[in-house]
């Protein structure tokens, strides 16, 4: 099995970050991001970003570079190789931008998981999440845009988290290959536990 990273695509409040807490509290490798942008404490604390000065970032060698909102993103390439060489199943956060960067490189090792949602789920989170009337526009505007709703359209695989996130939390698991199927033997056992 050839080593893989999944980029985890989507808009703002579909659910990635959800989905990557849980598949790396379960141990799974995550390719953190650095950024320029002040992180908030709770940021801080899940590790999927990484704060450095605009100095420094500039020194870095990054194998994915963009802007958002005047700051900086980026991913290190050391991070990407070191993932390859090491892990089974790596997992990444990126937008449209970062997939076409990455894909150059990466075309065998790179699946993309789009996260779909309606936008009324997605008010309704970010509403959840303490987001202004401003903002929520704001990101609304940002993800029509850029494509965020259609980038599902190029994406290897779709999860769609409207509803029940333990159900698009197997889905990913298993396009990870990270669940196996029940001999036959054992459906009637199931069976009997789902009566």
């Amino acid at each position: 099995m050839t080593n893989k990273i999944y980029a985890f695509i989507g808009p703002l409040a579909s659910g990635k970050y959800m989905l990557l807490r849980q598949l790396i509290s379960m141990g799974l490798n995550y390719i953190p991001i650095y950024t320029t942008r002040q992180l908030t404490k709770n940021e801080t604390k899940t590790n999927l970003y990484h704060y450095i000065d605009k100095t420094e970032f500039f020194k870095q060698s990054f194998i994915v570079k963009i802007t958002y909102k005047g700051d900086y993103y980026g991913i290190l390439k050391k991070d990407v190789l070191d993932a390859l060489q090491t892990h089974k199943i790596s997992m990444i956060i990126l937008d449209i931008n970062g997939i076409k960067q990455l894909n150059k490189l990466l075309k065998n090792n790179l699946d993309t998981i789009y996260i779909m949602c309606d936008y009324i789920t997605i008010v309704e989170r970010m509403l959840r999440m303490g987001y202004t009337n401003a903002d929520i526009k704001y990101h609304l505007e940002y993800a029509e845009s850029n494509g965020e709703f259609d980038s599902w359209k190029t994406a290897q695989h779709v999860i769609k988290n409207i509803s029940n996130p333990h159900t698009a939390l197997n889905q990913v698991l298993a396009i990870m290959g990270l669940m196996t199927v029940s001999p036959k033997e054992n459906f009637s056992t199931l069976n009997q536990h789902l009566k």
